[in-house]
């Protein structure tokens, strides 16, 4: 059970680490939302802060 936590814990480090982040604009161009892993869970997205993005 130990090896597959670090294996876990390993496999989550390199995915943050090898660039998993990125933005999207919203349809104006004048606001961006942050996100980690996938632009579903953007924080920023959810609250709907920018308004809708550019598809």
């Amino acid at each position: 059970m130990k090896n597959v936590l670090r294996i876990s814990v390993l496999g989550l480090a390199l995915s943050i680490l090898s660039g998993c982040t990125g933005s999207v604009y919203n349809k104006q161009k004048n606001c961006t939302y942050d996100y980690l892993l996938v632009p579903a869970i953007s924080i920023s997205k959810m609250i709907g802060s920018c308004g809708p993005v550019d598809k």
